[in-house]
């Protein structure tokens, strides 16, 4: 049985959750997945820093209840972030990133990822921001020191569709995609649907947790366009930077053409897409689109995400699941330190043979 130490950098919602999970789930997983994890290190903007080299009860992370600078009355604690300290000398195996999305530079996220892979360490993350802008750079540097960058959950949350295309879809040959992936902006225009005008429905959703104070990305596609550049260049190949997708939001329809839709049994989404072309370029977009009822993505409500992979071989397929939620993103974190148990299983048996 394997025991993973791991540092988490931020711990708000997602790290918290996983947090959690450790604190209820890890028997469980010791006995069906063949591991265990250890939380010897969190740095978070707001509690500070904490260290202990034999590992931080998850419980007492969870249920206390920490002031701004919390962790510095813990032994081994500080009342401000290091980032940079705990990464680089924490003595762990994976960094667990969850801070917030910086969709310009993706900062400080890619210097986080970037001082953990150089230090010898895995990553798993959700954080959009470091694998649309710097997912290459990145790679190469977890190959060339041997460990696993994962980004699962920074496209659909908890629902697997970048590894399920790549191992399930592998040779169905991929030609494009379209999606509905971000749950606030689909939430929205389900309200409108129901009779809210636009600002009425984005009150809503603020007030029910889906949207932000600012909800900007959301609204406007600047969050769907960093997920099309994560699919289009993992799924297809491209090499897309984010200023190289159009983009536009949905805070431009009105009741009218939501009720326009309707009367032509059609419904507005907000769509993220990618295609090759026939020259072998791709092309990404985020719009808003008037779609029939009968369209795979039609039928798809509230904070639920969903893909359509257009392949060669098989049709459309597909997938649809969480696009956000606490526990969900953090089994996508889950599913990433997996992925690396598995790797590092399957790579020890063949230098056992």
């Amino acid at each position: 049985m394997k025991i993973y130490n791991i540092a988490l950098i931020g711990f708000g919602g997602v790290n918290r959750a996983l947090a959690e999970l450790i604190a209820t789930k890890n028997t469980l997983w010791e006995r069906d997945l063949g591991f265990r994890l250890n939380i010897v290190a969190v740095s978070d903007l707001f509690l500070g820093s904490v260290i202990s080299r034999n590992g931080l009860d998850a419980k007492t992370l969870v249920g206390a209840n920490f002031a701004k600078g919390g962790f510095g009355r813990l032994s081994g604690g500080s009342a401000e972030a290091d980032n940079e300290m705990i990464i680089k000398t924490a003595p762990v195996d994976i960094v667990v990133e969850a801070t917030f999305t910086n969709p310009t530079d993706g900062e400080p996220a890619v210097s986080h990822c970037r001082w953990a892979l150089k230090s010898g360490k895995h990553v798993v993350t959700t954080n959009k921001g470091p694998v649309a802008i710097a997912a290459q750079e990145l790679k190469a540097l977890a190959k060339a020191n041997g460990v696993h960058f994962e980004y699962e959950g920074s496209v659909m949350s908890g629902t697997p569709v970048l590894r399920m295309a790549e191992k399930t879809l592998s040779g169905a040959e991929i030609k494009g995609f379209e999606g509905i992936l971000n749950g606030t902006s689909n939430f929205v225009l389900g309200r409108m649907e129901n009779g809210l005008d636009f600002p009425s429905a984005v009150a809503e959703a603020q007030a029910l947790g889906f949207a932000e104070a600012d909800p900007t990305a959301d609204v406007e596609g600047f969050d769907v366009r960093l997920k099309v550049v994560i699919l289009a260049n993992e799924l297809l190949g491209a090499n897309l930077k984010p200023e190289e997708v159009s983009c536009e939001g949905i805070s431009k329809l009105s009741p009218s053409d939501i009720e326009a839709a309707a009367k032509v049994n059609s419904r507005w989404k907000l769509i993220g897409s990618a295609v090759r072309n026939a020259d072998g370029t791709i092309t990404g977009s985020v719009a808003p689109k008037q779609l029939s009822r009968e369209h795979p993505l039609a039928g798809v409500n509230g904070a639920t995400n969903a893909v359509s992979l257009n392949t060669e071989l098989l049709g459309t397929v597909t997938v649809t699941g969480p696009g956000a939620g606490r526990t969900e993103t953090a089994y996508a974190l889950l599913s990433d330190i997996v992925a690396i148990h598995n790797a590092r299983s399957g790579s020890l048996a063949k230098d056992a043979a």
